[in-house]
């Protein structure tokens, strides 16, 4: 087989985030899951429950849900990391995490908003969005040999920026040809295509086959130009696995700036991850958006993480990722505190005149800046992590990254569920990322900006 240069790898390895894309902004945040948050919210009021009860109860169904998947993630993919480097194969689990992902998308075409089957499609979703957690984990762990580490923040920066600019035109077709509003044509004035019947949501229902189609289209380059290099092929075993990530947990006493960046990535991610899950419903139920609205409101946010994430790892190169990580934490909080104080009728306190568009322009600038602030967060949140993994166990580590981005991905749900519950207010329900920001933000001084070699020399 002929070589491939490193300008292909690196490109091969741009794809993933491309192919990937739409499961985060398509279905997870502007598509999908304020469908969802619909229906649920109209099945809960079929049962004789107000209007807000009921979009809470929707609300934290979700929560719920998204917390369930995040904690199968942490306690699984540090194990699977440890296992892919004894046995020093990637791609197979690669190859078996992209399946899960086509499948659970897929599935998503057979939900049926008339008989109210939301466990059914939290199950399909939950399967797709494992998978995809699950690839990135291991795509991420192929980072450290793209580049030296003054080069990784760049590249990171430039492949989120590459994703984003796939989420954007995947995101741009559902709704110009795809995604039928309640007057039954699609944003653009057209009969959703292929005579997708819109009275059942089949335009709505569609986005999860377009996403998995997307992403076994674009995996192609990945596959063809991604290599690995081939060692001797070793047993693996769980238990084997499991010791050896216990190893690692027990040596990060030695290693405190890497221990210290766990947790504190682990809650200013879940932080972010709250902002993306939530921001859509957010939309749906505080602001009465209807879908297509919230699609156009993820076009302009995927824009700016585009726009953002790519001179973010010029931002990463020249400053190192750590400044970058903090200045980019700043805003997510400024603009989460913004939209706390939102709502259709008042801003801060002070009552809006009747009909105002300002509440939906603000949540459009802020949807700028969560998306752009949030893309330049991983893109060099992942670059700090490559400052302190060794590359021949990279795949572990960033399975403990994946873990520590997921160990607490209940946190968020689950804090927003509760305070959503106690203050039956979806707009204040938001609130407790807020806290997740500050929390990780603080830690951050701790953490050593060149990594953990320099912190121990």
């Amino acid at each position: 087989m002929a070589d491939v240069s490193l300008r292909k790898r690196i490109w091969g390895w741009y794809f993933f985030d491309w192919a990937s894309q739409p499961y985060h902004t398509v279905l997870n945040t502007f598509i999908f899951g304020p469908f969802f948050a619909v229906i649920a919210a109209t099945y809960f009021l079929n049962l004789g429950l107000t209007e807000d009860v009921a979009d809470a109860k929707a609300q934290s169904l979700w929560a719920w849900s998204t917390a369930l998947f995040g904690l199968i993630i942490a306690f699984t993919a540090p194990i699977f990391g440890a296992m892919a480097d004894s046995t020093g194969r990637r791609m197979p689990w690669i190859v078996g995490f992209s399946i899960m992902y086509v499948v659970g998308a897929g599935l998503l075409w057979f939900t049926d908003p008339a008989a109210g089957n939301l466990y059914w499609m939290l199950a399909a979703f939950g399967m797709g969005f494992i998978g995809a957690e699950y690839a990135l984990i291991f795509i991420n762990a192929q980072l450290p040999a793209l580049g030296t580490k003054e080069e990784i923040g760049k590249i990171s920066g430039s492949g989120f920026a590459f994703g984003y600019m796939g989420g954007v035109i995947s995101l741009a077709i559902v709704l110009v040809f795809v995604v039928e509003q309640n007057t039954g044509k699609t944003i653009a004035g057209l009969d959703p295509i292929f005579g997708l019947d819109a009275s059942m949501r089949e335009g709505t229902r569609a986005t999860g086959p377009f996403a998995a189609l997307w992403f076994a289209i674009f995996m192609i380059p990945y596959f063809l130009w991604v290599r690995e290099v081939r060692t001797t092929r070793k047993r693996a075993s769980i238990p084997q696995a499991l010791s050896t990530v216990i190893d690692t947990i027990k040596r990060l006493k030695s290693r405190p700036s890497l221990g210290v960046y766990l947790v504190s990535s682990m809650l200013y991610r879940d932080g972010l991850n709250g902002l993306y899950t939530f921001g859509g419903v957010y939309a749906a139920l505080v602001l009465n958006w209807e879908v297509s609205q919230i699609g156009m409101f993820g076009v302009i946010a995927a824009i700016g993480a585009m726009v953002f994430s790519y001179f973010g790892g010029f931002m990463d190169r020249k400053f190192g990722p750590k400044p970058v990580v903090v200045c980019a934490i700043l805003m997510l909080m400024a603009v989460s505190f913004v939209i706390i104080n939102l709502s259709p009728t008042t801003f801060f306190g002070v009552a809006l005149a009747a009909g105002t568009g300002l509440p939906d322009m603000v949540f459009l600038v802020c949807g700028v800046f969560i998306g752009g602030m949030g893309g330049i967060v991983q893109s060099a949140s992942r670059s700090l992590m490559v400052r302190h993994c060794d590359p021949k166990t990279s795949t572990e580590y960033f399975g403990l990254y994946g873990m520590s981005g997921r160990a607490t991905a209940f946190l968020a749900p689950l804090l927003i569920g509760i305070t959503t519950h106690v203050t039956g207010s979806a707009r204040l329900g938001i609130s407790p990322v807020l806290f997740l920001f500050a929390i990780g933000l603080f830690l951050l001084i701790w953490v050593n900006a060149q990594g953990e070699d320099t912190a121990a020399a």
